[in-house]
């Protein structure tokens, strides 16, 4: 299957070639850990771990980095204004950050550089640079030259010059050009420092990103990623000073995601809107939020609200209830279920119905191969569930009178869709929701005791009491089921 790739550089969709056959190297930029990850900081480690997903179901091998800057001017200020180094609060940070990507089910990033980590590569890459006369050092600082890269500015469509107007340009009478930007910032007391040829001091934001990403994936590979916001100054200059330094392609592929938005700003500490995402985890689901990040375009703003990740939940139950189904069904919940890790073509001689299924996945993966259409594949997830449901009410699954046969189609389509739910990272283990929380002995005792009165109201014909039973359980936001030879129930509308 062709994927596509809109890539930043180009401005246009491309035909996704990898550098080696089979193998992908993917970098994503990732936080300068000086305060808690607010919800923001997880729309690019999301995105790009359902890439991974993707990618490895196709058989893909993928070397996955996502950086952690854990030096930079953030980081200095903020411990000091906390009474402590800033060794200690890159370390509470990032645990803070780490602890977060694994409650949303952020498990493919294989590599975590710190870049404190790299003082060698980088210094090592400064001095190439600097050889090479695309940096010079001044007083203590080194810089990027860049009236020396001809094609500066080529990730943003724009000469030097506009892309200066646009910018905070610092002014410093030790920079040749006014958008020259540091390599090396020379030692200020009170700053953490290493030596180096140029006097005791410490990297750059910029030049971190590429030694670090040089030295795990190579001088080319093919997929950077990260925020629109990064885009110009902090991609651009990787671009520059990675190209100039090794004088081969840095990255094929520019992905750029859109930005967490609320309101008509986007999310971030500098505007003072963030949310933190432990406190957000305290009244929301990780899988609620990490639906949100999926459900649109990886390249279009997302919109945060309470009110739309309500709706997402209510979205999500309804996926719940057929996880419930499924075990009433066949006696094993539905992450028990196995199914395909990696892409194979559909089985032959199959009925119309799993023809059906299998029809459906094909539209899913056709989505997400269109420049990784998240938002257009769970589309279809629900057409799936829908498809499910509708197989199991026509076939009368849930009756005695169900044919094995039935039965047996049924499980099989149900774990063709986990095989794709696990594309998205979604639906992997039971969410602490607010049925499972209620679920406890004495809920269902009490539980028990108001279905079987209500059962009894219906046997005597005082459908009044049992109508009051159900209207006053679901003002209490409780809703009962009654299905062939039972009823059940569940939280929720």
């Amino acid at each position: 299957m062709q994927i596509k790739v809109y890539n930043t550089l180009t401005r246009q969709k491309e035909d996704f070639q990898t550098l080696q056959p089979g193998k992908v190297g993917m970098y994503v930029c990732g936080p300068t850990v000086y305060k808690p990850s607010h919800v923001g900081h997880m729309v690019g480690p999301v995105i790009f771990d359902t890439i991974k997903r993707y990618l490895s179901y196709l058989d893909y091998q993928v070397n996955f980095v996502v950086n952690i800057t854990d030096v930079d001017d953030k980081l200095i200020v903020e411990s000091k204004k906390q009474n402590t180094t800033v060794t200690e609060l890159a370390e509470r940070v990032t645990a803070d950050y780490l602890a977060n990507l694994k409650k949303l089910q952020v498990t493919g990033i294989d590599h975590f550089p710190r870049a404190t980590h790299y003082i060698g590569e980088i210094q090592s890459m400064i001095n190439g640079l600097i050889e090479k006369d695309y940096a010079y050092a001044s007083t203590g600082d080194v810089y990027f030259d860049v009236s020396k890269d001809e094609d500066y500015g080529k990730l943003c469509n724009r000469d030097p010059e506009q892309l200066e107007a646009g910018a905070r340009i610092e002014i410093n009478e030790r920079k040749r050009n006014p958008g020259d930007f540091a390599l090396w910032k020379g030692a200020k007391p009170g700053e953490p420092m290493w030596d180096s040829p140029w006097g005791p001091g410490r990297p750059g934001w910029h030049i971190e990103c590429s030694a670090m990403s040089m030295k795990l994936l190579g001088e080319s590979f093919d997929m950077h990623g990260g925020g629109l916001d990064l885009q110009f100054p902090h991609h651009e200059n990787e671009l520059a000073q990675s190209e100039s330094f090794t004088g081969k392609t840095f990255a094929r592929y520019w992905l750029h995601n859109g930005l967490m938005k609320t309101g008509d700003k986007k999310m971030s500490k500098s505007e003072g809107n963030e949310i933190v995402v432990t406190e957000l985890l305290k009244k929301h689901q990780p899988e609620t939020l990490r639906y949100l990040l999926l459900s649109s375009h990886y390249r279009s703003p997302i919109e945060y609200s309470e009110d739309r990740l309500l709706e997402l939940r209510r979205s999500l139950e309804s996926f719940y209830r057929f996880f419930d189904r499924v075990k009433r069904i066949s006696g094993n919940t539905f992450y028990q279920v196995i199914s395909k890790i990696k892409h194979q073509p559909a089985p032959k001689g199959i009925s119309v119905f799993l023809g059906d299924i299998y029809k459906l996945r094909d539209s899913f993966l056709e989505a997400f191969s269109d420049d990784f259409n998240s938002g257009g594949a769970l589309g279809i997830l629900h057409d799936f569930l829908n498809a499910l449901n509708r197989f199991a009410d026509q076939s009368k699954i849930e009756t005695p009178e169900a044919s094995p046969e039935a039965k047996a189609e049924f499980l099989a389509a149900v774990a063709v869709f986990k095989e794709i739910t696990q594309i998205l990272g979604l639906f992997l283990e039971p969410q602490e929701n607010a049925t499972t929380q209620g679920n406890n002995q004495l809920m269902d005792g009490v539980m028990t005791l108001l279905i079987d009165i209500r059962a009894e109201a219906r046997k005597a014909k005082n459908f009044a009491l049992a109508d009051q039973v159900r209207k006053r359980l679901a003002e209490l936001n409780i809703t009962l089921e009654d299905r062939p030879g039972e009823t059940g129930w569940r939280v929720g509308p």
